[in-house]
């Protein structure tokens, strides 16, 4: 999951060396926070959140054969 929302958000923003992403483990949730530039986070969200949602998505379908609840945060 760390690797797609990475792949994602690096070929959104203007610097992609600054995109890092952390994982935590909550037992059945499992939480990671995007971390972007400040320049760079209007892209990453997108007009009313469109982006943000989409790669929310990418995620909640790529993680449905495991039995967790995953949650992007974009910090």
């Amino acid at each position: 999951m760390k690797e797609l929302v990475e792949v994602i958000a690096k070929s959104l923003v203007d610097n992609p060396d600054e995109v890092s992403v952390e994982v935590t483990d909550k037992g059945r949730v499992i939480l990671l926070e995007l971390h972007v530039a400040s320049s760079d986070m209007g892209k990453v969200i997108g007009k009313q959140g469109r982006i943000a949602k989409a790669i929310r998505t990418v995620v909640k379908a790529a993680s449905s054969k495991e039995e967790k609840k995953v949650v992007v945060e974009i910090v």
